[in-house]
């Protein structure tokens, strides 16, 4: 039986029309509906003609959680008055519950991505929902874009809604062809917001770690809400990871605790969702009850302003969610959970200062994700480099060319990105493109069954309990009665299965120990991440990063292993190792062979050339001898190289040629071209055009020593029309004054300085000039001390001559100082001597 109570409370109801009329007339449509309103129940339902007056339509809706599509299945089924796989099911990876009669169907967007690669024109299927598409999860994003090209090119008649539980609806608006945007209000009470900041300041997160006494403080939040409000409290927090520690701080209060994400039993998410009426509850959530899921009976709200989003340090060939500060939409959407059904309060831990400047909304995942299986999606789909895709946001080409890197080492995609048979079964197993490999070739070598155990430990990191040595993870997983376990084995199953559907290889197993099985398997998935110890727990990773295992860890006398798991903590240098297996150095070999390197190996190391036959893989030195006649093109490279990191100074350079320079610099500034810019990074660019024959011909630092940089800086001038003759005239090395001294001339600062000695300037009426630039006159005292600085001689001799006349005749009284230095001739001498001579 229908019920219909409960389906007339659902405030979106009254949006219903309004979407069905937006959907006549234009096929898509942008449902705005805050969470808890319905739109994830009554929507669909309405839609499949299964409650009012509508015709009946096929509807499938996309979310972006395993649990949040089970739990709206079975809300719709209930709503229904039936089970979920009668008219209501879903399916989601490794289960699926559906019928002959399901006309509503419930996916996560991963798995609807795998339906739409394998038919695209989505046969029987007459409606498609894409809910909760403001969290910006890529799979939701590249499912838009492959469903708008569906009904540009195949299916005009396919209907299509994008449903956001925020206001921030224009861009998908925008992106489905300014598509209608249909708001329903929901029922909102007030929330009340208490600030409630640690007492004293915690250490910021960073990777995957939070400060333990941020997490001892929120449990106390918590224990405070539960004496300060009534009803349930729901606590969110990063991981879990962190549930777990605040679960286990939180034994002995007056409430039973749960925990929900998505590695929780089905049991324990049902009985969360379906609420309780005997005594107060505890939820611990990670931001999946954000807007996914509606949680009853819940009055307060804890948040501890924490999320995990997705980061890739390319260079490090490292993927991993790291832990951020959680966003101000986020911080809205948990608050809100407080006022759903009566007024609310929510606890937010940290300083009402630091709210503003959070960021407003969470990172879109295509700009921070791996975006190998985004690729693998694109190349499959006939558009390798998404360029043709409806996307909100532009993948980042240092990403893309990242995944295009790994998808052709793979085999996934051809020298032209364009995707080959393998790639289109590795596409098709639900996998990562790393882990698809692994599984595909790992078969041929360890048996399907086998590379399958494996490969289900790499797709879900195993409970830290666990340990971080993978064939032992393996043998605990096979014995575990833990949630993790019972996923695993049903992972297990999916994989066996998949990969014998898609060539990879079956069989249940084949002979030799599970260490080397594992190990093998997980190089394969990450080649760039074997890696050979280097002493005391520490290792070189193929990809150059050092990798370093914890205190106490079993794989610390490994001599290879192959790294599954690491992230790098902030200020460290080096990965720290989670995750990894025993191999061997012909594992190595074989998992990472397409970054073997062997030959001639000529570079500047150590402050010079070093010229050796080696072998390599990746980074990680296998054998290296001398080389007695290296090629002489290599060398040059090699001197070039140590000229760019140790400097110019390399070369011979006395006080003359470091004028040369500094005039060349000046004249280049002054007067641009033809003469020459001598910075060191155009000379480093033109070294064949000033350094040539003498860089050439040698072969050690010691030779670069012996050229002679003013003879090669000469080279550059423009001699050939006839300005390089100019050089003197224009830069003169020196100026005669009026005294018959020739004072060099500094052009080192940004204007020419002459300093010299005042007396010897008596009779000058102009500042000297060096190509139509006056020069800065640091006149100077008998002693050679500075006295004034000026570039307007005949300024100076007029108003500041005076002061300074003054002062220096004291000091020197043997010398003489003019009343009008303009009519007297110069000197260098005393009064004495000039009485003398």
């Amino acid at each position: 039986m229908i019920r219909t109570d409960a389906l007339d409370r659902l405030p979106v109801r009254t949006a219903v029309p309004a979407l069905r009329r937006a959907l006549d007339d234009r096929g898509v449509a942008v449902l705005c509906a805050p969470p808890g309103t319905g739109k994830t129940t009554l929507v669909p339902l309405v839609l499949a003609g299964l409650t009012g007056d509508g015709p009946p339509r096929r509807v499938v809706v996309a979310e972006p959680r395993r649990i949040a599509a089970r739990a709206a299945a079975r809300r719709m089924a209930w709503l229904l008055g039936e089970r979920a796989g009668e008219r209501v099911g879903f399916t989601v990876r490794g289960e699926r519950v559906v019928g002959p009669d399901t006309v509503v169907e419930v996916v996560t967007t991963g798995v609807l991505l795998q339906r739409l690669q394998r038919d695209q024109e989505l046969s029987g299927i007459d409606v498609v929902i894409i809910d909760e598409c403001h969290e910006r999860h890529l799979d939701a994003d590249t499912v838009a874009a492959f469903l708008l090209d569906v009904r540009a090119a195949i299916r005009p008649d396919l209907r299509l809604v994008a449903a956001s539980a925020t206001t921030d609806a224009q861009g998908w608006a925008r992106l489905l062809g300014d598509a209608p945007v249909v708001e329903a209000q929901g029922v909102s009470y007030p929330v009340e917001v208490v600030w409630a900041p640690p007492a004293r300041p915690v250490r910021p997160p960073h990777g995957m770690r939070v400060d333990p006494a941020l997490l001892t403080h929120v449990a106390a939040v918590v224990r405070r809400a539960l004496a300060e409000r009534d009803g349930d409290v729901l606590c969110f927090l990063p991981g879990v990871g962190e549930i777990g520690r605040v679960a286990g701080q939180l034994s002995g209060v007056a409430a039973e605790v749960l925990q929900v994400h998505g590695r929780a039993p089905a049991a324990v998410q049902d009985a969360v969702l379906a609420g309780s009426s005997e005594g107060r509850r505890v939820v611990l959530a990670t931001s999946v009850a954000e807007s996914s899921l509606t949680v009853p009976g819940v009055r307060t709200v804890v948040d501890s302003g924490l999320a995990r989003e997705p980061r890739t340090d390319h260079a490090r060939g490292l993927s991993a969610l790291a832990t951020v500060r959680a966003s101000q939409a986020s911080g809205r959407q948990r608050a809100g959970r407080a006022g759903r059904e009566a007024p609310g309060a929510v606890y937010r831990c940290w300083e009402q200062a630091e709210d503003g400047r959070l960021a407003r909304f969470p990172s879109p995942e295509i700009k921070v994700a791996d975006l190998a299986a985004f690729a693998l999606q694109a190349a499959c789909w006939g558009d390798p480099e998404a360029t043709g895709l409806a996307l909100l946001d532009a993948p980042p080409a240092g990403a893309m060319g990242a995944a295009h890197e790994v998808l052709t080492a793979v085999g996934a995609v051809g020298p032209d990105g364009r995707v080959t048979e393998r790639g289109v079964r590795m596409s098709r197993l639900g996998l990562h493109p790393r882990l698809a490999r692994a599984l595909l070739d790992g078969a041929a070598s360890v048996g399907g069954r086998r590379a399958a155990e494996v490969v289900a430990l790499l797709s879900e990191e195993p409970p830290r309990e666990y340990g971080d040595d993978l064939a032992a993870a393996l043998r605990t997983a096979r014995q575990g009665k833990d949630s993790y376990a019972a996923r695993w084995r049903q992972e297990v199953r999916r994989l066996s299965s998949s990969s014998k559907g898609a060539g990879g290889g079956g069989g249940g197993g084949s002979a030799g120990p599970d260490d080397a099985a594992v190990g093998l398997v997980a190089a394969l998935a990450f080649p760039e991440r074997v890696a050979r110890a280097r002493g005391e727990g520490a290792f070189l990773m193929a990809s150059g990063t050092g990798a370093e295992l914890r205190d106490g860890s079993r794989l610390r006398s490994a001599a290879w292993l192959a790294v599954a798991v690491a992230d790098r903590p902030a200020q460290s240098a080096s990965a720290r190792v989670r995750l990894a297996a025993v191999i061997d150095e012909d594992t190595a070999r074989l998992a990472a062979g397409h970054l073997r390197f062997a030959g001639e190996e000529v570079r500047w190391d150590g402050g010079d050339v070093v010229a050796r036959r080696v072998e390599r893989l990746g980074a990680i030195e296998l054998s290296a001898r001398p080389l007695k006649q290296p090629d002489p093109a290599l060398v040059r490279e090699a001197l070039v190289e140590g000229l760019r990191r140790e400097g110019l100074g390399l070369l011979r350079w006395t006080r003359d040629t470091g004028q040369l320079r500094e005039r060349l610099a000046f004249l280049h500034r002054e007067l641009g071209e033809p003469w020459p810019d001598v910075s060191d990074e155009a000379l480093l660019s033109r070294t064949g055009e000033w350094l040539e024959p003498e860089l050439s011909r040698a072969r050690r630092r010691s030779a670069l020593a012996g050229i002679d940089a003013g003879q090669a800086l000469r080279r550059l001038l423009p001699w050939a029309t006839g300005e390089g003759a100019r050089l003197d005239e224009l830069a003169p090395e020196r100026i005669e004054v009026p005294s018959g001294s020739r004072i060099r001339v500094e052009y080192g600062g940004a204007q020419p300085v002459l300093a010299v000695k005042l007396q010897e300037l008596f009779g000058l009426q102009e500042t000297p000039r060096v190509a139509g630039v006056p020069v800065l006159v640091h006149l100077l005292s008998p002693a050679g001390r500075p006295a004034a600085v000026t570039a307007d001689l005949a300024s100076f001799w007029r108003e500041g001559y005076k002061a300074v006349r003054a002062e220096l005749r004291g000091r020197y009284p043997k010398h003489p100082w003019p009343e009008d230095p303009t009519t007297v001739e110069a000197t260098r001498f005393t009064k004495a001597r000039l009485k003398r001579e």
